[in-house]
């Protein structure tokens, strides 16, 4: 599983993409279908499927859902999405996104910059216009 960049001490994203590629090939298997039909059945090739079960793809948010649809899972497969989202990216940014769920302050301190919400379109437009002018500037 180590083309799809995991970290070797993330045994979390292994063990769910292990999970859901066990899930899906044994759905798969269960309805009678090889991986070019299968395939044929999402709207993917057989060298996708044959990826993903041999975990060097991780499955799309859409391969799940189609997959679900095709094998009749009732949810079941499309259920796991959101782990399966979370396991592609690093455990260092799983665990940032830990941290800004449970914070409730934003400290920070610029004069010249509105954050967030209080932007307006213009604004924003404003932001950035500013900055691509400045790095034409030579020696900027």
């Amino acid at each position: 599983m180590s083309d799809w960049n995991a970290e070797p001490e993330d045994d979390e994203a292994v063990g769910v993409m292990r999970t859901v590629i066990r899930q899906l090939k044994l759905w798969r298997e269960s309805a009678g279908m090889t991986q070019a039909e299968f395939g044929a059945a999402i709207g993917y090739g057989q060298e996708l499927v044959s990826s993903v079960e041999g975990g060097r793809r991780i499955p799309r948010p859409e391969y799940l859902d189609a997959a679900d649809a095709a094998l009749g899972a009732g949810g079941k497969i499309a259920a796991v999405k959101e782990d399966v989202a979370e396991a592609r990216y690093p455990k260092k940014v799983r665990d940032l996104k830990k941290l800004e769920a449970e914070a409730v302050e934003l400290c920070a301190y610029t004069n010249s910059v509105i954050h967030g919400l209080l932007q307006t379109e213009e604004y924003a437009r404003g932001v950035f216009n500013a900055r691509r002018a400045y790095a034409r500037i030579p020696g900027a």
